[in-house]
């Protein structure tokens, strides 16, 4: 075997690529060192909510930095703190008004996890300790987080390590796992995937099961599945009969994605704890939280002299909430969910368009402006072998051309089945998103025609 020499010191996400090198972006636009330039189709990792280039969001946080750049809020706050706790709060479901902040998302969910045992043992029920997850879904890569998660890839390397969590189907109507119609469930009002969780909890002993943990639009793993429209009611409803508290994963759907401030908005249901994180700061800064209730927040102060027994070194780190600050500022101010649910039929429409246009487009589906597009082999749905890496190919081919999209495997199985994100900057014009379709249009151009050849 021979000696692999790199080529720099950076340890790369794969180290078998090379990375065009970003020297910049503007708006919707990045820029490589030679000049081209790619329309970012994806928000970077449906984060960068706002654009690039916004000198209100970097002059706030270097205002911050000149003011104090580090505190620990073991023993000190900021105000920043306070007014972005305030913003997000005031976004929130009524009863949810405590805010606490963490480095990203992944760490919201491990630290409602956590929130979530806490609250229970408080109670003098320590048993419960269970966190019910969904399969083919992500809720972040710390060992807390990928144990309540569904995606069997990132698991698999870490079994050994994973905390003894359960899972149940998600409700992916187009691949129903029980091979069920979306419509027959609807009109009986009776889900086979809400029923799992119910045999699931009961299986366990509702005794304990301490949470359960739901994306309301299943997203990386899924590209922009919806579920159906009286899903989160039906598992409200039974979270409450077993006294399982319900943590909603806003951390890509949250600030105005969907069209909504929350994406669990638009099923009418009110969720114990929302965890957040990509969108608050636009992508400027890795900032990420926990919006709680107030039972929890009552029960900490009742049993638990006030302490939850967890904290990060950059919770709160003024810096970066002055960069989510900013942000909040200027979804009010540029009226940003007002231009989302303008553009949302355009995209859509666009989209729909490719879907007629393309026999490997199975499916479209999403909302606001965040959308999915499911690949498959046929029209009935068959999915390309995992080998032939068709998303991964077409995000490729747009990037030759000059967009970059969000590609992803496994939204059937876990293993088969492709898709695309498609999650503009969520400041983008009816300009731009011509500009994404007309690009995603000869990217699908370009693959159907690859496949054609066999190649």
């Amino acid at each position: 075997m021979g000696v692999f020499r790199l080529k720099d010191y950076v340890f790369h996400r794969d180290l078998t690529k090379t990375y065009p090198i970003i020297t910049h972006g503007k708006g919707v636009y990045l820029y490589e060192e030679d000049g081209k330039r790619y329309l970012d189709g994806c928000s970077g990792a449906v984060a960068a909510n706002l654009g690039h280039g916004d000198k209100r969001i970097a002059e706030a946080m270097a205002l911050q930095a000149e003011k104090a750049a580090f505190v620990h809020t073991m023993r000190f706050e900021t105000a920043v703190l306070h007014k972005l706790a305030e913003k997000i709060g005031k976004l929130s479901p009524k009863a949810l008004n405590k805010v606490y902040f963490t480095c990203g998302g992944s760490e919201a969910n491990e630290s409602a996890i956590k929130l979530s045992r806490q609250y229970f043992r408080n109670r003098g029920e320590p048993e419960k300790q269970v966190v019910i997850g969904r399969w083919q879904s992500y809720h972040g890569n710390t060992i807390g987080s990928l144990s309540a998660g569904g995606d069997i890839k990132r698991r698999q390397p870490y079994n050994g390590y994973l905390l003894p969590f359960q899972h149940v189907a998600a409700p992916h109507c187009l691949h129903c796992p029980f091979n069920r119609k979306e419509s027959d469930c609807e009109r009986k009002q009776n889900w086979s995937c809400v029923q799992e969780l119910e045999r699931m909890i009961l299986e366990i002993g509702p005794s304990q099961v301490s949470a359960f943990i739901a994306e309301p639009f299943t997203g990386s793993q899924a590209g922009a599945m919806p579920p159906p429209k009286s899903y989160f009611r039906e598992v409200r409803a039974l979270c409450d009969q077993y006294d399982v508290l319900l943590i909603v994963d806003e951390v890509m759907t949250g600030f105005g994605r969907t069209g909504a401030h929350f994406a669990i908005e638009h099923y009418d249901v009110e969720p114990d704890i929302i965890t957040f994180g990509k969108g608050v700061s636009g992508g400027y800064s890795p900032l990420g939280g926990m919006i709680v209730h107030d039972k929890i927040i009552d029960s900490i102060m009742q049993f638990g002299d006030g302490k939850f027994v967890h904290g990060y070194t950059y919770s709160g780190h003024p810096v970066t909430v002055a960069a989510g600050l900013a942000a909040m500022d200027i979804y009010e101010r540029d009226e940003i969910l007002a231009n989302v649910k303008d553009l949302e039929g355009c995209l859509s429409s666009g989209l729909y368009r490719l879907k007629n246009k393309y026999p490997i487009v199975y499916d479209i589906r999403g909302k606001g402006l965040f959308f999915g597009m499911e690949l498959a082999s046929d029209v009935e749905g068959t999915p390309f072998s995992p080998k032939l890496r068709i998303s991964e190919r077409l995000n490729e081919k747009a990037m030759e051309l000059g967009a970059v999209f969000y590609p992803g495997m496994g939204s059937i199985d876990g293993y088969a089945g492709d898709h695309l994100i498609i999650a503009p900057p969520l400041i983008i014009t009816k300009d731009e998103i011509d500009e994404l379709i007309r690009l995603l249009d000869n990217a699908l151009y370009a693959l159907a025609d690859s496949l054609k050849e066999g190649i």
